[in-house]
């Protein structure tokens, strides 16, 4: 009993329930007839009915044939119910209403309960499990849809332009914002972005990204199309050599595109003018109105090249007569090239400046260094072709040349002072007068030294003294030489530096053969390696003095050899020589000595002998 106490009330009923079932099982077949046996023993204590399996199936399938089928990410209508100062209560016919932000139909002042409007299915059932709908969502879902519609289809969309931004506009259409580039705004270039904005427009989508759902729309191509038409019909009426009458409407390095009503052509810059121009805006301004003749025209690229100049004559057709060979001219440097310089006479009229032509001096001239364009210079008409229509001008032959009286002005041996121009490894050019130069070769430097190149002697710019040796007026070349200055000093040296005699001299270099050693008067000498050698074994060192013997004396060559090595060899020599002597002169004076002391000897036996004559005789 206890524990039926303890028992809650429906377990205790169900434990009951239980047991009656059980001795029901157990009794016999002819049922006992009890009270209440009428009672329906399904309804519950709460009087909930229960249905059987079948009954729920109907029902679940009538209530579901009164909902909508709907998923997440998609777009259904729905009926506005009503509406609260912050909502908009949706019924879209699903087991619940939902809720969108007023903010959301800004674009619907007049929204009234009964009036259908699209919402995006957020979600079905969120955490707290209400319906969650999206009329923004909706409505850029659905603008997309109509974009990537409109691209497919190639068809015009209208939209308002709602600002500006790097590069162009932003434009909205469908509701949805879309990028318009500068460069499709228009076919002529726009500059002034924000005049557009504000103003409706009609577009072609050009391009969408389905990934970030992003699209250009572009009005330009839809001026584009409306071109073509008459771009097609103008063109079909085209003729080379046509006058067309057209306006500028960009101007570029290359040249200027004119609008001829529809279609544009392209004015090169060399058909602007017969002379040289160095861009298109010094002859052509936007905007501006002109007269063109039509060179070319391609149908299938649709390219008709212009010309402006080719509505004039040609300056070489009516080039005066009095321009002609000999004549002087006038103009200013258009064009420099390597091989000179091309002076416009007249407008498209140009004649060529040779390198060779600029001066009488045969230095070599750089063009480029000596021209500056838009310089103005006279020249002389050397050559003149009207049917090839060129002509060749000179600038130097608008003075005499030089060369005709060169005899004259520097006779053969005639001493003279000219400015250095350049070194080359064998000589020093030097220029005397305007257009008179000549070479002093490097052997023509000094009497005395040699050199390895003519910079160890002179700079360029510097003046040089020099003497005219040689005069080639055919080839206008003059043989300089400087040393000529001074008189020949080798016939002195050979009588100073004969061969054997002994002098102090520096060695100044040094190399496998041999070395140079500077004698007195700045005279240089070779000695051979072997004869560097040293008393003491050792091999003399640049810059040393040493003593050096005269070997060799080749004036004609002016060529000296000499030699340390012979000089303490021959100072060997000639101790052992006064060595040599000494003992001979001593061996010669003991000698001496002894025949003397004979002699005597043989004089006192004389004597005594005379004596004992004498007394013997008396």
């Amino acid at each position: 009993m206890a524990e039926e106490q303890n028992l809650e009330p429906q377990e205790a009923e169900n434990q009951a329930a239980t047991e009656v079932k059980e001795s029901a099982a157990a009794a016999p077949a002819e049922a006992i007839q009890e009270a209440h046996d009428d009672f329906d023993w399904n309804v519950d204590k709460r009087h909930v009915t229960q249905y059987s399996e079948q009954e729920i199936k109907d029902l679940q399938s009538f209530y579901d044939g009164s909902l909508n089928d709907i998923n997440d990410n998609e777009i259904i209508k729905g009926t506005v119910v009503a509406l609260t100062d912050s909502d908009v209560v949706l019924n879209i016919d699903f087991k619940s209403d939902g809720l969108v932000s007023r903010s959301e139909f800004r674009d619907l002042p007049d929204l009234k309960a009964g009036d259908e409007v699209e919402v995006y299915v957020v979600s079905k059932e969120n955490k707290k499990g209400q319906l969650v709908l999206s009329r923004k969502s909706a409505k850029l879902l659905r603008a997309w849809e109509d974009i990537v519609k409109a691209h497919d289809e190639d068809t015009v969309v209208e939209g308002k332009v709602v600002s500006k931004t790097k590069g162009g506009l932003i434009a909205n259409v469908f509701g949805m914002e879309t990028f318009l580039p500068g460069s499709q705004i228009d076919v002529k270039p726009i500059t002034d972005y924000d005049a557009y904005v504000g103003k409706t427009m009609d577009f072609k989508v050009v391009k969408v990204n389905p990934i970030i759902k992003n699209a250009v729309v572009s009005h330009k191509a839809l001026i584009e199309s409306d071109l073509e038409s008459q771009r097609a019909d103008i063109i079909s009426k085209l003729e080379k050599g046509q006058v067309l009458e057209g306006v500028i409407k960009n101007i570029t390095d290359f040249g200027a595109f004119i609008d001829l009503g529809g279609v544009d052509g392209l004015l090169y810059i060399t058909d602007i003018s017969w002379g040289r121009i160095n861009h298109p805006n010094e002859v052509l301004e936007l905007n501006q109105t002109i007269k063109v003749a039509v060179l070319d025209f391609d149908d299938n690229k649709k390219r008709i090249s212009l010309g402006l100049k080719q509505l004039q004559e040609h300056p070489w057709s009516v080039l005066s007569e009095d321009i002609k060979e000999g004549s002087k001219v006038k103009g200013k440097i258009v064009n420099i090239e390597d091989y000179g310089a091309f002076l416009e006479v007249t407008p498209g009229v140009e004649g060529l400046i040779h390198v060779s032509e600029v001066s009488w001096s045969n230095q070599p001239i750089n063009s480029r260094d000596y021209f500056t364009m838009n310089e103005e210079h006279e020249a002389i008409v050397v050559t003149i072709d009207r049917e090839e229509r060129k002509m060749s001008l000179s600038l130097k032959q608008l003075s005499e040349d030089p060369w005709s009286q060169i005899e004259g002005q520097f006779p053969i041996e005639s001493s003279h002072k000219g400015e250095v121009k350049n070194l080359t490894p064998y000589g020093v050019f030097v220029e005397l007068d305007e257009g008179i130069g000549g070479m002093v070769h490097i052997s023509d430097l000094s009497w005395t030294k040699r050199y390895n190149h003519p910079a160890e002697f002179v700079k360029v710019g510097e003046d040089l003294e020099v003497v005219v040796l040689e005069i080639d007026k055919e080839n206008r070349k003059l043989t300089l030489g400087h040393k000529q200055i001074e008189e020949d000093p080798w016939d002195s040296f050979e009588q100073v530096f004969p061969v054997g005699s002994i002098h102090e001299a520096t060695l100044i270099s040094q190399e496998d053969k041999g070395g140079i050693v500077q004698l007195p008067y700045g005279l240089e000498a070779f000695v051979p390696t072997k004869y560097l050698k040293k008393e003491d074994g050792s091999m003399a060192k640049v810059e040393e003095t040493i003593s050096v013997k005269i070997l060799e004396f080749e004036r004609k060559d002016k060529r000296i050899i000499v030699s340390h090595t012979g000089v303490w060899k021959d100072e060997k020599d000639m101790e052992v020589r006064n060595e040599r002597k000494a003992t001979r002169k001593k061996m010669k004076d003991i000698n001496e000595t002894s025949e003397k002391s004979t002699l005597g000897d043989l004089d006192v036996l004389n004597q005594l002998k005379e004596k004992m004559q004498k007394a013997e005789k008396k």
